[in-house]
């Protein structure tokens, strides 16, 4: 219990120093789970009912990765949380990455920086949850057929107001 309580403080303050947000965890609904070889996440509710997936992993982490990692899991993404201080951050990450492969291109259309904001580095990532796809949140299992397999079943669907 005691573990658990230090785990969840541990929680805030990444999510605190690393984005800036403040939240308290009401609820761990899993906690270090595997999501690759290298890679773990922990699926936790604030007390105002939001779901958050915060990912850590030992090897380099891109936004392409961590979409990957959380549709595999059975989760809905609402919205990556880009690091603190940096609101723009994944738009600044892929200007630079399209001018490092056109030099020469000067006007630079949003649509065209799509693929690039999957290539900036993302590790730690907090990723806000809008649903629980199917009722499941699944871990990765290399041994499983699928190489992913049921962790928890666990209800969840963000319902917005109009």
């Amino acid at each position: 219990m005691l573990d658990e309580a230090m785990g969840d403080i541990a929680i805030e303050e990444i999510v605190k120093k690393d984005f800036g947000l403040s939240v308290a965890v009401r609820q761990v609904v899993a906690r270090e789970i595997p999501v690759s070889h290298t890679a773990e996440a922990t699926v936790f509710l604030t007390p105002k009912h939001q779901l958050f997936v915060l990912i850590n992993a030992e090897s380099a982490l891109t936004l392409g990765d961590v979409r990957k990692l959380v549709k595999k899991m059975g989760l809905e993404a609402e919205g990556y949380l880009p690091p603190v201080h940096d609101k723009d951050y994944f738009n600044v990450v892929a200007r630079e990455k399209f001018r490092t492969v056109f030099p020469g291109r000067h006007s630079i259309d949003e649509s065209e920086l799509r693929y690039y904001r999957l290539l900036a580095p993302y590790n730690p990532a907090l990723v806000r949850i809008n649903a629980v796809t199917d009722g499941v949140i699944r871990q990765f299992d290399s041994h499983h057929s699928s190489d992913w397999r049921v962790v928890i079943k666990f209800a969840y669907r963000q319902i917005r107001a109009v």
